[in-house]
C-alpha cells in the first residue's frame, strides 16, 4: 500500500474515528461514563509513554548515524517547554474531565460561553493538525512506528474528545451540532498529515527532530495533563487500578511494536 494511503488512513484513525468513539461513549449513562473515563485516561498515559520512549525516541536517535544524541535531548526539552507555553496560551488544551476548572457548568451559562465553545473547537483543530504532522513524520520514518504512533494518538484522543463534548454541551451546543463540529475539527488531522508528507519529503535530515518533538508532545500530555488527574483518587485500590492500566498501555505498545517488526 502506498505510504500516502497509510498516512491518510491512520490519520483518520487518530482523528475522525476518535470523535466517533467519543460520541458513542456519550450514549452511555452518565454514571457509567464517570466510572470508565479515568480508566481510559490511565491506559492512554501508558500508551503515550510507551510510544515516546519505546518508539519515537529510539527512532529519532538511530535514524541518522551522524546525529548528535545531545541535540535530540535538547529538542525534547525545548518541545516540552514550548507545549507548556502553548497550554498557558490555551492553544494546547488537554482537559480530560468534565469536572476541571474550564468544564464546570457555572462557566457555561451566559451568552459569551458560545464563543468559548467555538474557541475550544479552534484550539482542538490546531492540536489535531499537530497530531497529523506527528503521524505523518512517524510513517515517513517507519511504517510500524507510524502505526503505533497512530494508536497512541487515538488512545489519548478519545478521552480528550469526551472532554470536548462536555465543554460544547455546557456551552449550549445541541448533541448533534457538537458532534458535527467535532468531526469538522478532527479533519485537520488529515490536513496536518498531508502538509507534513509534502513538506518533509526530501528533508529526511529533519525527521529525527520532528520525532523528538512528537516524543516531547506525548511525554508532556501524559505527565503534565493526564497524570495529575489520577492523583485525585489517591487511595490504594484506585492507585493499583491506575498502575495496572498504565502498564497495560505500555505493554500493548511494546507488543504491537515488537510484533510489527518481526
Amino acid at each position: 500500500m502506498p505510504l500516502l494511503l497509510w498516512i491518510i488512513l491512520f490519520s483518520l484513525l487518530g482523528g475522525v474515528l476518535s470523535v466517533i468513539a467519543a460520541g458513542s461513549f456519550l450514549l452511555f449513562p452518565e454514571r457509567l461514563r464517570t466510572q470508565l473515563l479515568p480508566h481510559f485516561v490511565s491506559f492512554a498515559i501508558g500508551s503515550l509513554l510507551g510510544v515516546a520512549f519505546l518508539g519515537l525516541l529510539p527512532h529519532a536517535i538511530t535514524a541518522n548515524p551522524n546525529i548528535d544524541v545531545h541535540n535530540i535531548g535538547l529538542t525534547v526539552l525545548i518541545g516540552i517547554l514550548v507545549f507548556f507555553m502553548l497550554e498557558k496560551l490555551v492553544l494546547w488544551r488537554h482537559c480530560h474531565s468534565s469536572h476541571c476548572e474550564v468544564h464546570t457548568p457555572e462557566h457555561h451559562h451566559d451568552k459569551s460561553d458560545q464563543a468559548a465553545g467555538i474557541f475550544i473547537l479552534i484550539g482542538d483543530g490546531l492540536h489535531n493538525m499537530v497530531d497529523g504532522v506527528l503521524i505523518a513524520a512517524a510513517f515517513m520514518t517507519d511504517i510500524h512506528l507510524g502505526i503505533v504512533t497512530s494508536l497512541a494518538v487515538a488512545a489519548h484522543e478519545i478521552p480528550q474528545e469526551v472532554g470536548d463534548f462536555a465543554i460544547l454541551l455546557h456551552s449550549g451546543f445541541a448533541r448533534g451540532k457538537a458532534f458535527v463540529f467535532n468531526i469538522i475539527s478532527s479533519i485537520t488531522t488529515i490536513i496536518g498529515a498531508l502538509a507534513a508528507y509534502y513538506g518533509l519529503r526530501g528533508l529526511e535530515s529533519l525527521l529525527p527532530y520532528v520525532l523528538a518533538i512528537a516524543a516531547s508532545s506525548f511525554i508532556y500530555i501524559a505527565v503534565a495533563d493526564l497524570i495529575p488527574g489520577l492523583h485525585k483518587r489517591p487511595h490504594l485500590g484506585a492507585t493499583l487500578q491506575q498502575m495496572t492500566l498504565i502498564i497495560a498501555g505500555v505493554v500493548v505498545i511494546y507488543v504491537v511494536h515488537a510484533t510489527l517488526h518481526q
